[in-house]
């Protein structure tokens, strides 16, 4: 899931939420000191503002389980999760120590597409062949030609695959155990000159 994506969801998760109603002119906010002023307050307040975080965290709802697994199953990360949530990444590990729901939540949607990607991996070390489209134009008219398209076996893919599969054979360095007794005979022949 493209960071795009989730920030764009995200911006339509929080526009779809009630607008606060603007306080009076009598309770307004007073104005924002001056630059340099702004920026000395907020690194010393300590607070939300220093770290650039928006704020205190949101309370943990139960619908954010299904939210997140629908996410991690398009692709979404524990950041990419923070962003969605307006919440630090520290908050997401820290649901999922104290959410069974949320975290098993995550396992299940990271755990189909790390499967889909394993398919598509195993698929591209061992070739495959699928059916598809051309659409070309001939002398002004649209033509659309379906055909079969194969691709070949990727070694890299295949290497990499056996390399995660069957390690103890297909890793880059082997571990060769030269043990026993070594022992030397020298042998004299009969035509060496030297005695």
């Amino acid at each position: 899931m493209s960071r795009s994506t989730v920030a764009a969801v995200a911006a339509a998760r929080r526009a779809s939420k009630p607008s606060v109603v603007p306080a009076p002119a009598a309770m307004a906010e007073p104005a924002a000191p001056p630059a340099g002023e702004a920026e000395e307050a907020a690194s010393t307040a300590g607070g939300a503002a220093a770290r650039g975080t928006p704020g205190r965290p949101p309370k943990y709802r139960d619908d954010f389980a299904r939210q997140a697994a629908k996410l991690c199953s398009l692709g979404a990360t524990d950041d990419d999760l923070a962003e969605f949530f307006a919440v630090n990444a520290r908050t997401i590990r820290r649901w999922k120590v104290e959410h069974e729901a949320f975290c098993g939540a995550l396992r299940l949607g990271k755990g189909l597409v790390d499967d889909q990607v394993e398919r598509s991996l195993y698929q591209r070390a061992v070739g495959y062949s699928c059916d598809t489209v051309k659409i070309f134009t001939h002398q002004g008219q649209v033509i659309r030609a379906e055909y079969r398209e194969h691709y070949p076996p990727d070694t890299t893919a295949a290497i990499f695959w056996l390399k995660n599969r069957r390690p103890e054979q297909w890793r880059d360095k082997q571990d060769l155990n030269h043990g026993g007794n070594l022992t030397v005979e020298l042998v004299k022949f009969a035509d060496d000159p030297n005695p």
